[in-house]
């Protein structure tokens, strides 16, 4: 079965190809269509074929549409040269925060209590010539200063007299702990020295 049509010389009778304007034998030129031969086979050859190339494109055109999508996809999955452009963003740092160590609060230094140990009543830096007596004569003054041991212990000393008329005792400016005794009148009185529980007592003799 022939794709192009034969025609048929009009002057001489021979068929020749249908593309041709003039005859090939005779020279004649082809009026209209000229006179084609086996028309009814060549119009159906050509319906077929046009049909199976119409089928064939069809066929591969939906190959091509069912199939492109997903081989795109999976070529962007599976091929490690495609990178997804989120993932090729830096991470952000991590903010590291340096916590210092716990410091230990040092447990505070107990303070230990110095108790006073003993109280005494001195005269010029020195005990007394007796131990808890000393004789003044009416009129005269005498300073006293108590001692306080521990030496090292700032204790307060309190003063305290049992008869204000026979003496009368006053601070001495500039020294710790001492009083001044003055004799007021001939008799006998106490005078006491007291530092935390611990106290001394001296009888004082007012004499003329």
């Amino acid at each position: 079965m022939a794709i192009i049509n034969e025609v048929t010389c009009a002057r001489c009778d021979r068929k020749y190809s249908g593309v041709r304007s003039r005859c090939p034998y005779c020279g004649a030129r082809r009026i209209g269509r000229g006179k084609y031969s086996e028309d009814s086979d060549n119009a159906k050859g050509k319906m077929l074929i046009c049909v199976l190339i119409i089928g064939v494109f069809a066929v591969a055109s939906g190959i091509l549409l069912f199939s492109t999508p997903n081989e795109a996809n999976a070529g962007s999955s599976d091929n490690p040269a495609i990178h997804d452009p989120i993932d090729d963003e830096p991470d952000e740092p991590s903010l590291v925060v340096d916590t210092p160590p716990p410091q230990e609060t040092p447990e505070p230094t107990p303070v230990v209590q110095q108790e006073v140990l003993s109280v005494q009543i001195q005269y010029e830096g020195r005990p007394l010539r007796w131990e808890n007596e000393f004789s003044l004569q009416k009129g005269r003054t005498l300073d006293i200063t108590a001692k306080v041991e521990p030496v090292t212990l700032e204790a307060d000393v309190t003063w305290e007299g049992t008869n204000e008329e026979v003496f009368e005792f006053t601070n001495v400016p500039g020294v710790a702990n001492a009083v001044r005794v003055h004799g007021i009148e001939v008799g006998t009185a106490r005078i006491i020295a007291r530092a935390g529980d611990k106290e001394h007592v001296v009888t004082v003799r007012i004499t003329n």
